[in-house]
């Protein structure tokens, strides 16, 4: 618990006096650090399954090691998002070294976000699924357009992907999925899905939630008729206040609280 920063602060009403807002947490070893985040990943899992965003083997998310910056921890290939438990999870280095776990890796879990979190150091988390309107709306090769309050956290801070090949195979395919990423917080994967990271697993969570949400919402828009459009200073103005990584972060707690009450298994 900490006094609420200016970013968070302007979206709270008043508040009792001696209460806090929580923020995300900080460690004092890298164990504890690490035993943190590989439960925050198997909630996020849940938290997948949970919207229905596993669909055979495909999706993953993955979080650094704390660590080890060079290394990842990630679902094993095969296993329902919705059973994953902390002690399932495989840790992965960059060159495709297993250093942790006894379940193989998805070819391309390893591909797209070793050289995700390659290219971007600030990304702790990365997140993946082929979730129905992510998909359907990345077959349209057009960024979302800010047509909703949640829509503008992703106004001008998402890339596209345009080059797809197939089934993601090759670490050079992974270095242009990062370059088109950029310094973005998502990128749409043309007629794939969609990808996007945080600083904390709970923050690139909740943006492939709220963004899955968004597609939603745009392809039922554009299917009544044609949308309005929030003017851009507008919009840049609301991603200020919804798209900053501790906004990412905060408007996860509601899941992950939900999730951890109802899943306490996720942490064995």
């Amino acid at each position: 618990m900490s006094t609420l920063p200016p970013a968070l602060a302007a979206a709270v009403g008043p508040v009792p006096e001696g209460v806090t807002l929580p923020l995300p947490p900080t460690f004092d070893s890298v164990e504890e650090e690490r035993r943190y985040r590989k439960g925050q990943l198997a909630a996020g899992f849940r938290i997948f399954g949970r919207f229905g965003f596993s669909e055979g083997v495909a999706g993953h998310i993955t979080v650094r090691d704390p660590g080890n910056p060079d290394a990842f921890w990630v679902n094993p290939f095969g296993m329902s998002f919705s059973q994953i438990k902390a002690s399932d999870l495989v840790l992965v280095d960059h060159h495709g070294t297993l250093l942790s776990g006894d379940r193989p890796v998805n070819r391309a879990a390893f591909v797209i976000h070793s050289r995700v979190h390659a290219a971007r150091p600030d990304a702790v988390a990365a997140a993946h699924s082929h979730s129905l309107h992510g998909k359907a709306f990345s077959s349209l090769g057009v960024p979302l357009d800010p047509i909703t309050q949640d829509a503008c956290a992703f106004f001008e801070d998402h890339g596209i992907y345009d080059d797809y090949r197939g089934v993601v195979n090759e670490l050079d395919e992974g270095d242009r999925v990062a370059k088109a990423l950029g310094d973005h917080k998502a990128v749409i994967l043309q007629n794939h899905g969609l990808l996007t990271v945080g600083h904390s697993v709970a923050e690139a969570v909740w943006w492939f939630v709220t963004m899955e949400r968004s597609c939603q919402a745009q392809l039922l828009a554009m299917a009544a008729g044609t949308p309005r459009l929030i003017d851009r200073e507008t919009a840049l103005i609301t991603r200020g206040q919804v798209g900053t990584h501790l906004a990412g972060w905060f408007q996860a707690r509601p899941l992950w609280d939900q999730i951890t009450a109802s899943d306490p298994d996720l942490f064995d």
